[in-house]
């Protein structure tokens, strides 16, 4: 039987070790990194590439963001539950809405802890737990990135990695005001409001890999149209 390889990550002791002890009953489950802080995180995920992580959503060390970007980042991403104790955290709902990650009440019991492992294990969650029953429901519907220009898409990008209006700026050349006219036109057409979900989104849709690196040829970087607005 094989058996289905998690990471968990949280910073107190003593949830990690219930955790551990659920998830020992189990016979498909194999714990194979127990972490307190997310630099340790990421670095299983890197090299134990486990099924599945379940990440506390309040790690010290990364934002969820950030947490999203690196795993992403460094090659193929297990699904990431975020475990958390605020259920009403209307942006960790969007992002799994939007299919970033995966949303788990600390105030779950055992039975929805496994059960929410196994889903996202087998690639089946295709939302978060809600009310006691892990929804099966098709993700919400997101605008297609394929609308959003080649500069719009390096920005969006660039959020991903976690950068600032101002470090966005500096990387391209371009006006912090610049870079907040894109960002307002990219909101618009994803129907999105806040750069949290754009990032999630960004780590999501592999069309963001066809976004260029290097200014252009043409010196667009310091005639960008958005600047006239």
């Amino acid at each position: 039987m094989r058996r289905i390889r998690i990471v968990i990550a949280d910073r107190h002791p003593i949830v990690l070790q219930g955790i551990r002890s659920v998830l020992a009953t189990q016979r498909d489950f194999v714990v194979v990194a127990s972490c307190s802080d997310g630099a340790s995180c990421i670095e299983a995920i890197r090299f134990l590439a486990p099924d599945v992580a379940l990440v506390d959503a309040a790690l010290p060390d990364f934002s969820r963001q950030q947490m999203l970007a690196r795993a992403n980042a460094v090659g193929p991403r297990a699904p990431i539950i975020f475990f958390t104790g605020i259920t009403a955290d209307s942006e960790l709902q969007r992002s799994a809405l939007n299919g970033a990650c995966i949303v788990l009440s600390k105030d779950s019991d055992a039975e929805m802890l496994v059960a929410t492992l196994r889903k996202a294990a087998q690639g089946q969650a295709a939302a978060s737990p809600n009310n006691g029953h892990v929804s099966e429901a098709p993700l919400a519907s997101v605008k297609p990135l394929t609308q959003l220009t080649d500069r719009e898409r390096q920005i969006m990008r660039l959020v991903s990695e976690g950068l600032s209006n101002k470090e966005i700026g500096r990387r391209l050349n371009l006006a912090d005001g610049t870079i907040k006219v894109h960002l307002h036109h990219i909101f618009q057409k994803l129907e999105i409001s806040n750069r949290t979900v754009l990032a999630a989104l960004a780590i999501s849709r592999s069309e963001l890999h066809a976004a260029p690196d290097e200014p252009d040829s043409l010196g667009l970087l310091r005639q960008d149209p958005a600047s006239a607005n």
